[in-house]
């Protein structure tokens, strides 16, 4: 099985396939402080539950905006899975071409996400992804990333108005059933919601303008479902887009990979043969 890591802001999400079959999934807290061993008896845990253990992991691919987690993860995989993971990064083959001023600096969930759509849905796409930050990517009909716009998220926004306002408590984020409300809580609950709503149809309607064709969009994320339900101009809701857009990457990039598993194959045998 191939296991992918998506490693964001706020959450972790993890995959396994076989084939093109998403077999399993989890979605864990990311946590800055936790070291690499935290991280693999927690994952073995998981594992466990599901009745698969870690050595039917064949191979692994990582993406990660969060820098500080990525050697703890890469040597957890090395510890624990004896796999050095395929990182999303520079080098990596990923088949689309970026136009961008410094590829270098796009955020390696951009390039997963804009892979793993236009792999399934085509071109010319938006893609929005609704997590810690609000991201839009736009992607023609022959797959080139043609760039976007980032913006606060809602979650971000929420935890603004509780910090910078003395009298405006913590809030759950739930969509509210009139946008006028009556009591403090409501009332920010339509402003955070209906606000990101207006912001993604009216940033939606401004790329299509400006790109100049009708263009399909589709959004993922932790909030997309809620924010999709609200939404004008949101075509479809994808939740495993990230985990999609992983396995395609390794894919183009198995061939480049298939000498380091062989080797690795012949090494874990050589050690079985030993300890015999």
């Amino acid at each position: 099985m191939l296991l992918v890591f998506d490693i964001g802001n706020s959450n972790i999400v993890m995959g396994a396939y076989e084939g093109k079959k998403l077999c399993y999934h989890w979605r864990i807290s990311t946590d800055r402080q936790k070291t690499g061993d935290e991280y693999g008896m927690l994952i073995n845990e998981l594992f466990r539950f599901q009745g698969i253990n870690m050595s039917d992991i064949d191979d692994i691919i990582i993406s990660s905006v969060v820098p500080p987690l990525v050697i703890p993860l890469s040597k957890m995989c090395e510890r624990y899975f004896k796999i050095r993971p395929l990182l999303v990064g520079p080098g990596i083959k990923t088949g689309i071409r970026l136009v961008y001023e410094n590829p270098r600096l796009l955020g390696a969930d951009r390039i997963v996400n804009v892979v793993g759509a236009f792999e399934q849905y085509g071109g010319p796409l938006i893609v929005i992804d609704i997590g810690t930050a609000t991201t839009f990517d736009v992607v023609n009909e022959k797959g080139d990333f043609l760039g976007g716009v980032i913006a606060p998220g809602i979650g971000m926004s929420a935890d603004a108005l509780f910090q910078k306002a003395a009298n405006l408590p913590r809030i759950e984020l739930v969509t509210p059933k009139t946008v006028i409300c009556h009591n403090t809580i409501t009332n920010m609950q339509s402003g955070i919601i209906f606000g990101a709503v207006g912001q993604i149809d009216g940033i939606v309607d401004r790329i299509k303008k400006e790109y100049g064709k009708d263009m399909k969009v589709i959004a993922t994320g932790g909030l997309a479902r809620m924010i999709a339900k609200e939404s004008s101009t949101i075509d479809k809701t994808d939740h495993f887009l990230t985990l999609t857009g992983l396995r395609v990457l390794y894919e183009r990039n198995a061939i480049a990979r298939r000498g380091y598993l062989e080797r690795l194959k012949a090494q874990k045998a050589t050690q079985s043969n030993t300890n015999l």
